[in-house]
């Protein structure tokens, strides 16, 4: 018997960073990629989720997917039987990424939305992928598909998210904290940290990995994922 599983990307991703977890959960799971381009704040953007997600799923979360996932937390836990917090954080912003953010966004109202640059990449990636074309082309690919318009609508919505650190404490779902070791974008201690105030959790670091640990390392991320969809 198969569970739900909804499945949330990131900033400029799509269905691409989910791939492999799709095809290869697909025997425990019935997955379904979340779209949060439609709006300008993560509580609107949970609530189109809940709006198309079964009763009750699995729930995970990758960088402004687990912004989402924590905004479905705060909104739906009932309805959450599981939650995977992949390479993300339950922080706000600060001010300088807010200022950043913004900068962006001004630059894309100019015509200036050049999505994943290969100056980007190491941001996003580890430094022993950047050679890999295949990978490097499909992220690029991804935030072509999202665009400049949804680009703005993401960043504001992450910009305003709240604190998600208060609520931590009141998960009571069976929950996989997953991060890459090498992840510069929201490092391994923002997932420690949310490991340690999340009652019952496990924290799992996928080695030689940057921020898109589901891309870079596919099989690692999803024998994670299976071990958190099967454990009871």
């Amino acid at each position: 018997m198969t569970m739900n599983l909804v499945l949330i990307p990131g900033l400029l991703c799509d269905a691409t960073l989910w791939a492999h977890q799709t095809e290869h959960l697909a025997d425990i799971a019935d997955c379904m990629v979340a779209d949060i381009t439609g709006a300008e704040s993560v509580d609107e953007l949970a609530d189109k989720v809940l709006a198309t997600a079964p009763d009750s799923f699995a729930l995970a979360g990758l960088s402004m997917g687990g912004y989402v996932a924590h905004a479905i937390m705060r909104r739906a836990p009932e309805r959450v039987t599981r939650l995977a917090l992949i390479d993300t954080s339950a922080r706000p912003d600060t001010p300088e990424q807010i200022v950043r953010r913004g900068q962006l966004i001004d630059m894309t109202k100019f015509g200036k939305f050049r999505g994943v640059t290969d100056r980007l990449l190491p941001i996003l990636i580890h430094e022993a992928r950047l050679s890999e074309m295949e990978l490097t082309d499909k992220i690029k690919k991804m935030a072509e598909h999202i665009g400049s318009d949804a680009f703005t609508r993401q960043q504001h919505a992450i910009m305003g998210r709240p604190d998600s650190r208060p609520k931590l404490g009141q998960y009571a779902v069976q929950t996989l904290v997953m991060c890459g070791r090498q992840d510069a974008l929201t490092p391994l201690e923002h997932a420690a940290e949310m490991a340690a105030a999340i009652p019952g959790s496990r924290l799992a670091v996928i080695e030689d990995c940057g921020h898109l640990s589901t891309m870079e390392r596919p099989q690692a991320a999803t024998a994670l994922m299976r071990q958190w969809l099967t454990y009871d």
